[in-house]
């Protein structure tokens, strides 16, 4: 039975207030003597686990390391990500109908993704443990993040990708920032099979999001949130809408409002309704949530133009499915022609991002026309990556030039004038 409560004793491997505990079984394990990813008693998911949390008097400067009372480390390997902005979207708040809507924007940390929020913490762990390579499973922005903070730690980088599926931005960006790049003959959940043997062989340090430390950076969405929120409206958000892929974001941010709910710094009836979003030709997640079930079954052949969600076994769900559910929240497939939609959606309030992140909106409409979401509500939409990560989708996404003339009259008639 899945346990994600905060409380109980503080058990003799914890190192500085910090361990891991199973989520099912409720084993504990030292959190920096050698790398632990999974319950050796019984195969489950770790939560990192504190001694105490903190509400928001404790927490100083901006971006992630504002939180680093509420981090597993005192300080990352940091190129300042966090600090994101929330922002306003007018028209689409007014064409879907809700009280208030707003857009954090993760596409605008240092790598165009939220993944960088993982990195530093993970990146830094890793150093603590004392390992050499770092490696990851990814369908592209993981790989661009951890190639830049392995860059940053002078550390040796791997990263797994599926062969033909991982968009341009983001295999210049592994490219540039030296890490090695291979192509695996298949799709992305076949090579986190391939990364997590090695990682269980000891031949890398594992970070995608089932090494628990990465989830610890990424739960600082969920406390700036609240923060911006409350500084931009008073209140704290109804409900919180965002892409589904690996689901650790799903996770994490209940994780951030749990604790902030231990450390008395909002209520429990305060708590945001999560609300997952997944591509309709990669949703084993809203499956098992619309059947009820406590686990997802994978996806064996998924496909969907939003790539850094095309993934067919979520393995943060045995996490995420009880945190959709606590928060009274639901699970939403999206067509990819309802994406591209959205996207062009906020592209017209001025925001850039790639079609996985659009995701949010698109399930934020359904839901709105389906009665699911009220027009009361105050929202937060979470857009997960930058327009740039992949150009190739903007553009088709987009208007088509126009070749003219030189001539300035010829110019003027092909604007409309």
């Amino acid at each position: 039975m899945t346990d994600l409560s905060l409380s109980g004793p503080v058990p003799e491997v914890a190192e500085d207030g910090v361990w891991l505990a199973c989520i099912e079984c409720g084993e504990t394990y030292a959190p920096f003597e050698e790398p632990t990813y999974e319950c050796d008693a019984c195969g489950s998911l770790l939560e990192v686990r504190y001694d105490e949390y903190h509400d928001f008097d404790s927490f100083t400067g901006e971006g992630v390391w504002r939180y680093a009372p509420a981090l597993p480390v005192d300080d990352g390997v940091t190129i300042e990500e966090g600090n994101t902005p929330l922002y306003e979207a007018p028209s689409i708040e007014a064409a879907v109908d809700v009280a208030d809507l707003r857009i954090k924007h993760e596409g605008m940390n240092p790598t165009g993704s939220f993944k960088d929020r993982g990195m530093t913490v993970g990146v830094k762990v890793a150093e603590r443990i004392g390992v050499g390579r770092l490696a990851c499973a990814s369908t592209g922005n993981t790989s661009a993040a951890l190639s830049a903070y392995g860059a940053r730690a002078n550390k040796e980088t791997l990263v797994l990708l599926p062969e033909g599926k991982v968009a341009a931005g983001k295999l210049a960006q592994a490219s540039l920032h030296g890490a090695t790049m291979l192509e695996v003959e298949g799709n992305f959940d076949d090579c986190l099979d391939i990364v997590s043997e090695l990682a269980d062989r000891g031949e890398v340090y594992l970070l995608n999001s089932l090494n628990p430390f990465r989830l610890e950076g990424q739960k600082t969405i969920g406390l700036e949130i609240i923060e911006q929120f409350r500084d931009q409206t008073g209140s704290l958000p109804d409900r919180i809408v965002l892409p589904v892929g690996n689901a650790g974001n799903t996770a994490a941010l209940h994780k951030a409002f749990r604790e902030l709910v231990a450390a008395g710094a909002i209520e429990e009836d305060e708590v945001p309704v999560l609300t997952g979003v997944q591509a309709a030709g990669a949703a084993p997640m809203v499956e098992a949530i619309e059947n009820d079930w406590d686990s997802v079954t994978r996806w064996e052949d998924v496909e969907t133009r939003a790539t850094a969600i095309r993934i067919g076994e979520p393995v943060n769900a045995p996490k995420a499915i009880p945190a959709i559910r606590q928060t009274g929240g639901t699970a939403v497939a999206v067509e990819d022609e309802e994406i591209t939609a959205a996207q062009r959606e906020l592209a017209q309030d001025g925001i850039g991002v790639e079609p996985a992140s659009a995701a949010s909106v698109a399930g934020l409409r359904k839901l709105r026309e389906a009665g699911e979401i009220t027009a009361d509500e105050q929202v937060v939409c979470l857009t997960t990556g930058h327009l740039l990560k992949d150009p190739d989708a903007a553009a088709d996404a987009g208007n088509d030039p126009t070749t003219v003339p030189n001539d300035v009259e010829a110019v003027l008639d092909a604007a409309g004038n």
